[in-house]
């Protein structure tokens, strides 16, 4: 392993705090992102024949279960439009191109329209660590697509620190596949091997970059669940003691 010359971040529950835009959905009135989404389709089915919500939402919730199947056992995200045409196939129905790509676009957009909080002391690490280190985002792209989480990366001051971005639903595979960490050490020109990972997952974050011959730290500061069986080879709760952490293993 020679020096560490490139930084790998995951973005959700890293960069980006999952979920935090939950509250500010309540706040304004609004269905968690979870029910929205369903009624969105059913919306858009009942402009062309009426359907019962809860048939809705049972073939949606059959669509997530393949799209988690396939996440986790092929590495691969399917992107929106493909998660939805097999609900629809499952239920029967089409929708019109129009009507079909306003409920695409409704979905991808909804976390960059109320976007869930960037982890604090972020911005700041981020410029310093920029100095030092080519960085770049490796990420799975789940619901919103990574044109989307380039915007709310850019909306949050942090997009400009980055010399790369790795999303799955532009790369093709999802963490921990090999493809993934390729891609950035590609856009950085680097070895993987000089490349450091941080995430908050042990087995997408810490131990598919390890098997890559990288080193890995755990992020702990909003998702802490793994913390107590990992092989990470630092755990960081907090992003005011992440530089320290770094330069402990590039030592």
């Amino acid at each position: 392993m020679g020096d560490i010359k490139a930084i790998t971040f995951d973005l959700w529950d890293t960069l980006v705090i999952d979920d935090s835009d939950e509250a500010k959905r309540a706040e304004q009135g609004l269905r968690s992102k979870f029910d929205e989404r369903r009624h969105l389709l059913w919306e858009a089915l009942n402009t062309t024949e009426p359907i019962e919500l809860e048939t809705v939402r049972l073939a949606y919730n059959v669509g997530d279960a393949a799209f988690n199947k396939v996440w986790k056992e092929q590495h691969i995200t399917w992107h929106i439009a493909e998660r939805l045409r097999v609900i629809l196939n499952g239920l029967g129905r089409e929708l019109p191109d129009e009507i079909f790509n306003a409920v695409v676009r409704a979905h991808e957009e909804m976390e960059v329209d109320i976007p869930p909080d960037a982890m604090p002391d972020a911005v700041p690490v981020l410029e310093r660590l920029a100095r030092r280190y080519k960085l770049c985002i490796v990420s799975d792209a789940i619901v919103s697509p990574g044109s989307c989480l380039r915007r709310l990366l850019e909306n949050h001051g942090l997009a400009k620190f980055f010399n790369g971005f790795a999303f799955s639903d532009e790369v093709g595979h999802s963490k921990p596949h090999r493809s993934m960490f390729e891609s950035a050490a590609g856009q950085l020109g680097v070895e993987i091997s000089e490349m450091l990972h941080i995430g908050d997952r042990d087995h997408n974050d810490v131990k598919g970059p390890q098997q890559l011959g990288m080193k890995a730290i755990l992020f702990t500061a909003s998702r802490d669940v793994d913390k107590t069986n990992t092989s990470a080879d630092a755990i960081c709760e907090s992003f005011d003691k992440l530089e320290a952490a770094i330069d402990r293993l590039n030592a």
